[in-house]
């Protein structure tokens, strides 16, 4: 646990995932500490979580989730049982969160999209079998008390910064920025297009950084890496990462149609695991759909394969 700026404290976990960590963070108030983000909830989750706080003074009287992925969500009803601090969260995240964690989620929901999209059988056959894994770590806390932009938590201003999830939020208070996943230092956030997700994540994510410029927070916090000491200059360089990329993704267009998972080679070349390869489809989906909406792309569907190319 760090100590930062404010009295916050960042709560650093390993994760058994592709990126090995995720930060939490407790913000000191009259009342006591508010929890942002709760983890992945691996065997032991709890268990840390209440060796954390025996460090800190005072009692968690609300956690804020920020967004509905697992190494965010995943522990929040550990820490909520523990703590018996209030649990907040966005309404279309929550809505998400249990379309996609819970007891009535459609299992086929995904793999049907990944064969639309070119994923080959034994990639999905991969991907059933880290799905089944990895909602076992995930614990969110049923009915939330509901959060929107605009309303405060303990004195820290609720944004809705969507793109890289939905219903993503983050919030500010005297120009610190407790930002999620939605501004990271050192890695760009995945900004995909999913089954359920809105249509347009790309220009929501673009909004989103520019609200953040606009804002120009003194420093942010994120989900992972290192503090981000200029925001504005980073949302910046993100606005300029995503511009590249659709060029790139409009370059690699022809006349002859290919799916989201072949385009995801020409953006990312590099082998990835089929987790990460995944991730590429998606952001590949959200980067040529941009390109589709405003006419600067095609779509095709064609016995249940969807397949893209330049405008004719």
């Amino acid at each position: 646990m760090l100590e930062l700026e404010g009295g916050v404290r960042r709560v650093t976990f390993p994760l058994p995932l592709g990126i090995d960590h995720v930060h939490c963070y407790l913000l000191p108030g009259s009342d006591g500490w508010t929890a942002v983000d709760a983890g992945l909830g691996v065997p032991g989750a709890r268990e840390s979580w209440a060796s954390t706080l025996e460090e800190v003074d005072g009692s968690v009287r609300r956690i804020v989730v920020t967004h509905f992925h697992p190494d965010h969500v995943g522990a929040a009803a550990d820490l909520a049982e523990l703590t018996g601090a209030r649990v907040f969260q966005g309404v279309e995240d929550y809505a998400q969160c249990v379309q996609t964690w819970g007891g009535d989620r459609v299992l086929e929901r995904v793999p049907e999209y990944l064969h639309a999209h070119g994923v080959p059988d034994d990639e999905i056959a991969t991907f059933r079998r880290e799905s089944q894994a990895l909602g076992r770590m995930v614990r969110f806390a049923q009915d939330p008390e509901p959060l929107a932009a605009g309303d405060t938590v303990a004195g820290w201003e609720v944004l809705h910064v969507p793109g890289h999830a939905d219903g993503h939020l983050a919030l500010l208070r005297d120009g610190v920025l407790i930002a999620g996943d939605a501004l990271l230092a050192s890695i760009t956030p995945n900004v995909g297009l999913y089954p359920d997700s809105r249509p347009d994540p790309l220009a929501d994510y673009l909004s989103s950084l520019e609200l953040i410029e606009r804002l120009a927070p003194r420093v942010a916090y994120g989900g992972h890496g290192v503090a981000i000491e200029d925001p504005a200059g980073r949302a910046r360089e993100l606005i300029a990462h995503h511009h590249d990329r659709l060029e790139q993704a409009a370059a690699a267009l022809g006349e002859r149609p290919q799916t989201a998972y072949a385009l995801s080679y020409a953006l990312w070349p590099e082998q990835l695991p089929t987790a990460l390869r995944r991730f590429a489809l998606a952001e590949a989906r959200a980067h040529v759909e941009y390109l589709v909406l405003r006419d600067e792309a095609e779509r095709s569907d064609r016995d249940g394969l969807v397949e893209y190319s330049a405008v004719s």
